[in-house]
């Protein structure tokens, strides 16, 4: 049974880090693309980033502050979130996609998502 738990959101004033935590069960994570994803109140699931069963990294919208290192030994993907800005606030969900190629990495929320965790929520205080 596959299966997504998010955890390490927090309320963190501007400018603090976070480390959050995607343990997957039911499948490893390197053998697919993982994703994580942030959703804004009244707003769209929007792409943060992504690690690719061939370990590339695709995306850096956040300029280098935001790492998504992956822990093969504990089946875990994580979200390392540096220098925290207000616009950085949501429910942060991890996502896998069971395909379609070791280089791939989702775009969009639609973009065939096979499983989604339950979201860990972060704030971000001035």
């Amino acid at each position: 049974q596959v299966q997504l738990v998010e955890s390490g959101g927090d309320s963190v004033q501007s400018g603090g880090s976070l480390r959050l935590s995607c343990v997957a069960s039911g499948f490893t994570v390197e053998d697919y693309a993982v994703a994580w994803f942030r959703q804004a109140p009244g707003m769209e699931r929007k792409i943060v980033s992504c690690i690719s069963s061939a370990n590339i990294i695709p995306y850096d919208f956040q300029k280098g502050r935001f790492a998504i290192p992956r822990d093969t030994a504990k089946n875990t993907v994580y979200l390392q979130m540096n220098n925290l800005m207000p616009e950085d606030p949501g429910v942060y969900y991890c996502a896998v996609v069971f395909g379609p190629g070791s280089n791939w990495c989702p775009s969009t929320a639609r973009d065939g998502i096979d499983y989604w965790g339950a979201g860990t929520q972060v704030t971000v205080s001035s």
